[in-house]
């Protein structure tokens, strides 16, 4: 993975975050403050103004650009906790060109931490967690087999679909969605959409 493949991720999921604005808000509107979508689009629509500077960088300092902007643009707990996540995720990947199979998944094992770190959340309690960390566990198993970055980026989306999709039936016991008590059950968390939506951008960019 190269610096221009990172910023193709990152202009990706600017993209997608601006495509799924009215979905993820719509989500977060049953168990949310109804802001998730224009919090993540505002987010990475500030990312997107800096690409220009960005483009001649390491990936780290691209990554470490994303979660500096993130925390200082979007609202709500989205912004910190992105925003750990990508620093988090550039600091273990300093001084590289280019990214290894190895390195990706210690890059989202370093997001994930971030996620964890801020947020003080674990799987099960229905939020982006249980979408990133079955995601990791996929990435770790896939780089054990020697599978391609490819294939390891598959498996790391098609684990955080399968998380995201488990939180519908999930109790909230974290952040604002844990103040509707049952009435968060049957609903899709949010911030796990966006963990998995930025999970599929990274897979399209190292399938092309």
């Amino acid at each position: 993975m190269t610096n221009e493949d990172a910023m193709r991720w990152l202009g990706c999921i600017a993209d997608v975050m601006r495509e799924n604005r009215a979905y993820l808000t719509q989500l977060d509107a049953a168990i949310g403050d109804a802001d998730h979508g224009i919090n993540m689009d505002r987010g990475f629509s500030a990312v997107r103004v800096k690409f220009p500077t960005m483009a001649t960088t390491d990936i780290a300092a691209q990554l470490k650009t994303v979660g500096s902007t993130l925390v200082s643009t979007v609202g709500g707990a989205a912004g910190p906790l992105y925003g750990t996540a990508f620093l988090r995720a550039g600091g273990v990947v300093a001084g590289k060109q280019e990214l290894t199979s190895a390195d990706v998944v210690a890059m989202l094992e370093a997001f994930l931490g971030g996620v964890v770190a801020r947020g003080k959340a674990h799987a099960g309690e229905k939020t982006m967690v249980d979408a990133l960390t079955p995601a990791l566990a996929a990435a770790k198993e896939a780089l054990n087999e020697g599978a391609s970055l490819a294939e390891l980026t598959h498996r790391a989306r098609m684990a955080a679909e399968e998380g995201m999709k488990a939180t519908i039936p999930m109790l909230a016991t974290k952040g604002r969605a844990s103040y509707l008590g049952e009435r968060s059950i049957g609903h899709q968390d949010p911030g796990a959409t966006s963990s998995w939506l930025i999970l599929k951008c990274l897979e399209e960019v190292s399938r092309d």
